[in-house]
């Protein structure tokens, strides 16, 4: 009797194992096309700011451009003093992420580490912040500012928001999570509070610290509705408002310049957040904030 065995050759083209890859690559094949779904309104955007007037309002005309018309982007920046916009929307965002940093880290760290009456009953008076949407105190705040002169000015843009509840709740939450063994260690060499917050937990809550910081600068960034009720010139406003102007009530919204200055208010955010991802997401692995 005899057998047969079969046996491959060394050039011979294996089959490709389809119930295998699906097994082995199914969140990847779930989430990419929920990612590209996500991404069509920026790819929308982008080709739309690319097209003419006719092409945006034909209907016979394709999803893609004929032609990149990349003339909307400089004839965008020459409708509104947008270099001005820039620059206040840069000294706001940075001024505001600025003063929240240290307010939040000076807060966290006494909520986490120190010890003083009704600390709790206070943490819990300061998360009132994030408990309350930001339009039910804008009447408050408007008011305030009136008094105290700072209407129409960058000032007003800042001052309201120099500090967060949500942010002091998750370098909280980070600072509770450094063994006490180290800021032990640096007390018996003579370190007081600031030096222990400066050398020991700030170098490692530095994930929490970029998240934080990508959150501060996208929600400022994208403000429109506070800017828009405090300031009234031209020399004050910022980005988003200067987007405003390109959708006319006459005549219509005039989309192509109108996309290509939404293309450049959104580029800066989606470098930032590319770049820092990974500090990103590492954050609330290390905070336990999901």
């Amino acid at each position: 009797m005899t057998t047969t065995t079969q046996t491959e050759l060394p050039n011979s083209p294996k089959r490709f194992n389809w119930p295998r890859f699906l097994r082995d690559h199914w969140l990847h094949v779930v989430m990419i096309p929920l990612a590209a779904l996500w991404l069509s309104p920026m790819i929308w955007i982008l080709l739309t700011s690319l097209k003419t007037d006719v092409e945006v309002f034909d209907q016979s005309a394709g999803f893609l451009p004929e032609k990149l018309n990349f003339s909307n982007y400089p004839s965008t920046l020459s409708v509104a003093p947008f270099g001005t916009y820039l620059i206040n929307s840069i000294i706001v965002t940075g001024s505001i992420l600025a003063g929240q940093l240290v307010t939040i880290t000076l807060a966290a760290y006494a909520f986490a580490r120190m010890t003083f009456p009704f600390k709790n009953l206070l943490f819990t008076l300061f998360l009132l912040q994030v408990m309350f949407p930001i339009y039910a105190i804008f009447l408050t705040n408007f008011v305030t500012l009136q008094e105290m002169g700072l209407l129409n000015t960058l000032s007003a843009m800042i001052v309201p928001f120099i500090a967060s509840g949500y942010g002091t709740f998750m370098l909280r939450q980070s600072f509770r999570q450094v063994p006490s063994e180290l800021s032990d260690a640096a007390r018996l060499d003579g370190c007081n509070h600031l030096e222990i917050l400066w050398h020991v937990f700030l170098p490692l809550v530095k994930p929490t610290l970029i998240a934080f910081a990508i959150i501060s600068v996208v929600t400022h960034w994208n403000d429109y509705m506070w800017p828009l009720l405090v300031t009234n010139s031209e020399n004050v406003r910022t980005l988003p408002i200067g987007l405003g102007l390109l959708a006319k009530a006459d005549s219509g919204a005039d989309w192509p310049r109108l996309m290509a200055g939404t293309t450049l208010v959104v580029s800066p955010l989606l470098l930032l957040f590319m770049i820092f991802q990974r500090r990103f997401i590492d954050s609330f692995m290390h905070t336990g904030v999901k």
